[in-house]
């Protein structure tokens, strides 16, 4: 092992609701990952605590087997500790592709493409005269798909009939607004149980979406493969699964024809490459879950860039815009395409830590929905 190789400091910033992590080593390389559980980050900077000594010493360019050290060194799994490994995990790459002077999906095999397609994550309650104006924007812009969520805010207080009408409206409206060609991705946010997420998926199939999105709760992996066997449209599920064993899981029962992981969640660069190779063997294709800012936006691009089953990268405006002067070194925009990252590692860099914890992402809402009888309805 190199001595200048060995890891000599790790970082863990909190920034408002995000977590980062910083990895330099003995001969002064610096790395930075950031992980997605942006609902804990306190408890992620504590697992990365814990982590730090198992760290310190080992040879950065040994990324699987540091992977593996870190998940197997205890008896506890779950989406803090993914995402803590996964920002550990994008870091060291980034290192790796520095010392190489290489860009990280150069060392993943190469690229399967020559730029980046994305989708515009619309954020906001629209009603459908807004939504279709806004859709017609990011058309006007270059983007040839899009995606939003058709429930209104209040929707877990309308009755079905009432519910399955909000949804198809909103959906026409942006069909009509964008035209046929371009895809349209309806984002559920598990808002609905099963036995109202199939009229409603019914009622929005003629507009022909590429995916509907997290329609349930994730609680139960059969639960969500059950679902997507019995709809005809495809379904897109994994934003909040953590390892390639829930993934297999999910696919083996029939699941999602489109697979969501988030490298600051499913366990960075190393883990969702194997995602995306599981997802391949069963023709299924890769959508990463992202808005959580530039540097997990860079590191998505990476995977996005190095496997031949991915779809379009979700893309929040937000990067362009909030993050501008936090972090640095996101390639340019072409429409609705990004380029390849060309620096070496991962190609951003954190530029301002005040700057970060002003824009960092939403942390736990003030409280959870309830339905018109006051009783819990559900979780983000």
């Amino acid at each position: 092992m190199s001595r200048s190789s060995r890891i000599e400091h790790v970082e863990s910033i909190v920034a408002g609701n995000a977590h980062f992590v910083r990895i330099r080593t003995e001969a002064g390389l610096e790395g930075v990952g950031q992980s997605a559980c942006w609902a804990y980050p306190n408890a992620v900077d504590a697992i990365v605590a814990a982590l730090v000594p198992t760290l310190r010493g080992q040879d950065a360019g040994r990324i699987e087997h540091i992977w593996q050290s870190l998940y197997r060194i205890g008896p506890f799994r779950g989406s803090v500790l993914g995402g803590a490994i996964s920002a550990i995990d994008i870091a060291l790459w980034d290192i790796k592709g520095r010392s190489l002077g290489v860009p990280i999906w150069d060392l993943l095999g190469g690229n399967c493409r020559e730029r980046i397609r994305l989708h515009l994550l619309i954020l906001d309650d629209l009603e459908p005269g807004e939504l279709a104006t806004t859709a017609r924007k990011a058309v006007d812009d270059g983007f040839t798909a899009i995606k939003f969520d058709p429930i209104p805010n209040d929707g877990g207080l309308l009755g079905l009939n009432a519910l399955v009408n909000a949804v198809k409206e909103r959906v026409s409206a942006a069909r009509e607004a964008v035209g046929p060609e371009v895809d349209i991705i309806v984002e559920l946010h598990r808002k609905l149980t099963p036995l109202q997420a199939m009229p409603v998926l019914a009622a929005i199939a003629p507009f022909q979406v590429l995916a509907s999105e997290d329609p349930i709760q994730i609680d139960s992996i059969q639960s969500q493969a059950e679902l997507s066997r019995r709809m005809p449209q495809p379904m897109a599920n994994g934003e909040r699964l953590n390892t390639i064993w829930e993934f297999k899981e999910l696919l083996a029962q029939g699941g999602a024809q489109f697979v969501r992981p988030d490298l600051g969640l499913a366990g960075g660069i190393s883990h969702v490459k194997k995602i995306a190779a599981i997802a391949e063997s069963h023709h299924v294709a890769v959508m990463p879950h992202n808005f959580l800012g530039p540097v997990l936006t860079a590191a998505s691009l990476h995977i996005d860039a190095a496997i031949p089953n991915f779809v379009t990268q979700e893309y929040p405006l937000t990067d362009e815009t909030d993050w501008v002067h936090a972090v640095s070194g996101l390639p340019k925009r072409d429409g609705g395409f990004l380029p390849l990252p060309e620096g070496p590692g991962l190609g951003v860099e954190l530029a301002d830590l005040e700057a970060l914890a002003r824009v960092s992402s939403p942390g736990l809402p003030s409280g959870v929905a309830l339905r018109a009888d006051g009783s819990v309805a559900g979780s983000v």
